[in-house]
């Protein structure tokens, strides 16, 4: 007789967050398909925001799975990877010709990449830093800029090559070693002071104001620091070099 397969069922909660995820950035791509631009960037943000609560969800209700750890990731690939790579070419990238299909392509490769190098290095990653830009953030910054450039009503001759460099910049950034803060260590359970709580009341009302300017200036910081951070510090390590 063969061995009897065991099964287990699945925690809904974390799960379905997971889920809200997936939908949101397959609804993406039907927007993108229909030119709905600026509707396909709001949904992979959507996206974005449901990531984000599944695995916090997982922790505080102790309900952590490996099933909810693969389907996590390969949500992942579809939010962060197929969704922002199909919004750049729908919009812009198509009227490049072949290399804009390629740049597309190369930023849904990186993700896929950063994803299984993410993967396999859990237990030996230092829980503070990310190797690389995450995918979240790099398709953050690419929807942003689709985003702001809508808003504006940019359609100079030059954004599908802004838009193609900027895709660029970021597939290189996230297959690097390049290392980002990744805010793990913030206490979302300990108390804070009413002025932090002030702030972020303040940070929310101008994102609410202006979401598509904020978010561009918020996501392009945080792919620039990563660079200047490390350049600062080697700079750092040669004075010392110097001094000893």
């Amino acid at each position: 007789m063969g061995k009897k397969i065991q099964h287990t069922g699945i925690y809904l909660l974390p799960n379905l967050f997971t889920t809200s995820s997936l939908f949101a950035a397959f609804f993406s791509i039907v927007a993108s398909l229909k030119h709905n631009f600026e509707t396909a960037a709001v949904a992979i943000f959507i996206s974005m925001i449901a990531d984000g609560l599944d695995g916090r969800i997982a922790r505080l209700t102790n309900t952590q799975t490996d099933f909810g750890a693969e389907y996590d990731s390969l949500a992942d690939m579809v939010s962060f990877g197929v969704a922002p790579a199909l919004l750049i070419y729908t919009w812009t990238l198509q009227f490049t010709g072949k290399l804009g299909w390629l740049v597309a392509f190369l930023q849904t490769a990186a993700v896929a990449l950063r994803l299984a190098r993410f993967n396999t290095q859990l237990d030996k990653a230092d829980k503070n830093y990310f190797q690389g830009l995450s995918c979240t953030a790099g398709a953050a910054f690419i929807t942003a800029w689709v985003w702001f450039c809508l808003q504006y009503n940019l359609d100079w001759i030059v954004v599908p090559w802004l838009t193609m460099f900027f895709a660029l910049a970021t597939s290189l950034l996230m297959v690097s070693n390049i290392r980002y803060q990744s805010f793990k260590q913030i206490d979302f359970k300990g108390k804070v002071s009413f002025m932090t709580v002030l702030m972020l009341v303040m940070v929310f009302v101008a994102i609410a104001s202006s979401p598509a300017t904020l978010l561009f200036v918020i996501t392009a910081s945080y792919a620039i620091s990563g660079p200047v951070q490390t350049l600062y510090m080697r700079h750092k390590m040669r004075k010392l070099r110097r001094k000893s």
